[in-house]
C-alpha cells in the first residue's frame, strides 16, 4: 500500500475556512498519498467517532469524508469502522433529541401562537419510526430535536436513530469497500 495519511482540517471561527462572517466551523477530511507517516489506526478511528458525533449534531461536518478515509488507509477495519462511525452518529443524534426535551411542551407552544403547529401533528402519527430517517441533512437535525420536544419514548427513539445511521454508513462502507 503507498503511504497517505488521513487528514481532518477544521477551519474555525476567523480561519481562512470559514465563511464570509467567520463564526461557522467546517471540517474537512481526505486522505492524502504522501510520504508522510500515515495517522494510525486508532487515531482514525478517533477522528472518525469525533467527526461522527458532530456531524448529528446542529454543527456542520461530513464524517462520510472521515469513513471514507478510514476504510481507504485501512481496509481492515470495516467492521469497527462502521460501529464506531454509527454509534458517534447515533449520540449526536441522541444529543439533538435531549435539546428537544428542554424546550417547552407543546401546549405551552399553541397556548403562546395562538394555533396548533401541523408538522409536529405528522411526526406525532408516525412516531420513533420516523427517525429511521434521521441520517438526512438538516431533516435529520430537525427530526430529533422534534423527538425529543414531543417527548417520544427515548429508547424507541434511540432504536430507530442508530437503525437510520447504520444504514446509511453500511451503504457507504460497503461501496467504498468494493472498489
Amino acid at each position: 500500500m503507498e503511504s497517505g495519511s488521513i487528514v481532518l482540517h477544521y477551519s474555525g471561527i476567523g480561519d481562512t475556512g470559514a465563511d464570509a462572517f467567520g463564526n461557522i466551523p467546517t471540517f474537512i477530511c481526505y486522505y492524502q498519498k504522501t510520504n508522510t507517516i500515515p495517522m494510525d489506526e486508532n487515531a482514525s478511528l478517533l477522528a472518525l467517532f469525533t467527526s461522527s458525533f458532530l456531524a448529528a449534531t446542529l454543527l456542520p461536518g461530513g464524517s462520510e469524508a472521515v469513513l471514507a478515509g478510514v476504510l481507504v488507509a485501512y481496509p481492515d477495519l470495516f467492521w469497527p469502522a462502521l460501529n464506531l462511525a454509527t454509534l458517534g452518529n447515533t449520540l449526536g443524534g441522541i444529543s439533538s433529541y435531549v435539546i428537544g426535551r428542554f424546550l417547552p411542551d407543546e401546549q405551552a407552544l399553541s397556548a403562546k401562537i395562538g394555533r396548533h403547529v401541523h408538522g409536529l401533528e405528522w411526526t406525532r402519527r408516525r412516531g420513533a419510526p420516523i427517525l429511521f430517517l434521521s441520517w438526512l441533512p438538516l431533516i435529520g437535525d430537525i427530526l430529533c430535536v422534534a423527538a425529543g420536544w414531543l417527548r417520544i419514548n427515548w429508547v424507541s427513539a434511540a432504536f430507530f436513530i442508530a437503525a437510520g445511521k447504520f444504514a446509511r454508513y453500511w451503504v457507504i462502507a460497503s461501496a467504498i469497500s468494493s472498489v
